[in-house]
């Protein structure tokens, strides 16, 4: 799975991974304002299928939509995809960019530590 979300299909994603179904009135109603057009949607909805995203089920005319990919599994492929892309595939020289670059402080640096410590013990 190599689709990665625009920022309009992550929301309608975002909704979908929350309610694990949705049909597309349950989509707008959930949606911020100011909410899209129907058809909106209804494109977005239909670019996700295509990129193997999202399924659906047919009750009538109506369609119930359901992601097709949990939240973990898309997260950690854009993150190897952005480690890749941005630091030569090097989870260290993620690490250390984003120790440096976040300002941490030290609880948070020790929190690290410790999910690294705990990973190694495993």
């Amino acid at each position: 799975m190599k689709q990665k979300l625009t920022e309009a299909e992550k929301e309608i994603m975002e909704i979908l991974w929350e309610q694990k179904t949705a049909f597309m009135k349950d989509i707008l109603e959930v949606y911020q304002e100011p909410k899209p057009a129907s058809t909106t949607v209804a494109t977005l909805l239909k670019r996700m299928q295509t990129k193997n995203l999202v399924g659906y089920k047919t009750f009538g005319n109506s369609r119930e939509y359901f992601p097709k990919v949990d939240k973990e599994t898309y997260f950690n492929q854009e993150m190897n995809s952005m480690i890749d892309r941005f630091f030569n595939s090097s989870v260290s020289q993620f690490a250390s960019f984003f120790a440096s670059n976040k300002k941490l402080s030290q609880s948070q640096l020790k929190d690290l530590r410790d999910i690294i410590d705990h990973q190694i013990k495993e």
